[in-house]
């Protein structure tokens, strides 16, 4: 094995550019398929992890009748906080959220918007509550930067909101933007003003009631509640599962077709290589190589092209991922509509998973492109291989 390696590399170096040219395509694809992939895999890191710390924690109770992709279950969408749970929010363990349909009148325009009420002493979730425990002449209220931005509101803007309580009336009050935060998940962000809890369940006349509860714990064993829905943070981020596995899936026709025109050009080198090389395997064979052993010969010839590609790709490659990974990709357009959680900057991570991944799928299907033209030396004629002559 130590001499047909040692001889593989021999005649692969011998043939010149003709096997540079081959390794630096299959190079290519290594960086181009790593690099890809650790792009969805980063995304995929970045969104769940943004999502986490800043709306879903590890998971949620919802109430039986929120549904929120239908803004009018709101109106329902409430109860009374359930005993068993009410230990974990006083120890900051959980955190009841409440939700109605509203009404803004920014600079005499209207927009329909999410009235979100949440204590301003919690800690766990990312939003900077704390901005909530202000004193004002208004009610005071946050907002993310995409709703500042889409509004023209800063920070000490007034402005009126409207709401319809429980009973069905119709009220409004001026708020107090006492803060704006950057985020990268819209479902916080896009159309929705964040008050105190404790007054939002005033406005509405829904004393000690919520739409859902955010915990922090996801590892902990939860109990089914009467009137409650429990979501899981694995249910939570199905959606964005199911995107990532959708561009996933889209990126591996772009993978086919650069693996293809790479395994195209080994391919031909490989027939041309058994045409032009007769009378070298008629050698082999006359001193006493087996002909499964020549067709192995030729085979590792062009799987060498995969390994030396792995090595060119480790040269240049691997400093260009590094610096990928750390300044990251920014985006040059507003991901706010996108409707799921997606940075301006995107950062791929690349694990050893996919890398050793990456280098197998190539290898394998360079062994067996090279396999392919390689076996119709076993069905040469020794004689006439070192006449120059095909049988």
């Amino acid at each position: 094995m130590k001499t047909a390696f040692k001889l593989a590399y021999r005649n692969l170096i011998g043939a010149g550019l003709r096997t540079w040219l081959n390794v630096i395509v299959l190079s290519f694809s290594f960086v181009v398929i790593i690099w890809a992939k650790g792009i969805l895999v980063g995304w995929d890191h970045q969104a769940k992890t943004d999502m986490k710390n800043w709306e879903i924690g590890g998971g949620q109770y919802w109430h039986d009748a929120y549904d929120p992709y239908d803004p009018f279950t709101l109106a329902n969408a409430h109860g009374p906080i359930p005993e068993p749970l009410r230990s974990e929010i006083k120890q900051g363990e959980m955190e009841p959220v409440l939700i109605t349909q509203g009404t803004i009148y920014p600079s005499g325009r209207m927009q329909t918007i999410l009235i979100k009420g949440i204590r301003p002493g919690q800690q766990f979730l990312a939003l900077p509550s704390n901005k909530l425990d202000t004193a004002a002449n208004a009610i005071p209220a946050i907002i993310g930067a995409n709703m500042a931005s889409s509004n023209k509101l800063k920070v000490g803007d007034y402005v009126i909101i409207r709401w319809r309580d429980v009973h069905g009336t119709f009220d409004a009050a001026e708020i107090c933007i006492t803060g704006i935060f950057k985020t990268s998940v819209p479902t916080v962000d896009v159309a929705q003003v964040w008050i105190p809890l404790e007054k939002l369940r005033s406005m509405l006349q829904l004393p000690g009631e919520a739409t859902l509860l955010t915990f922090r714990d996801a590892d902990k064993a939860r109990i089914q509640l009467k009137g409650w829905k429990l979501m899981p943070f694995k249910s939570l981020v199905s959606d964005i599962e199911k995107m990532i596995k959708t561009k996933s899936t889209g990126q591996s026709v772009f993978y086919i077709i650069l693996l293809l025109l790479a395994m195209l050009a080994v391919f031909d080198t490989q027939v041309l290589s058994i045409f032009r090389r007769q009378k070298e395997i008629g050698t082999y064979i006359a001193l006493g190589y087996t002909r499964p052993e020549v067709v192995g010969l030729f085979t590792l010839e062009g799987a060498m092209h995969a390994i030396l590609a792995a090595v060119l790709a480790a040269l240049y490659g691997i400093p260009f991922l590094i610096w990928q990974s750390q300044t990251g990709i920014t985006l040059s357009v507003d991901t706010s509509d996108y409707g799921f959680s997606i940075a301006d900057t995107m950062y791929p991570v690349y694990t050893a998973g996919l890398v050793i991944t990456t280098i197998f799928i190539v290898l394998l299907t360079t062994t067996v492109v090279s396999y392919l033209p390689s076996r119709k030396i076993a069905r040469m004629n020794p004689t006439e291989a070192l006449r120059g002559k095909l049988q």
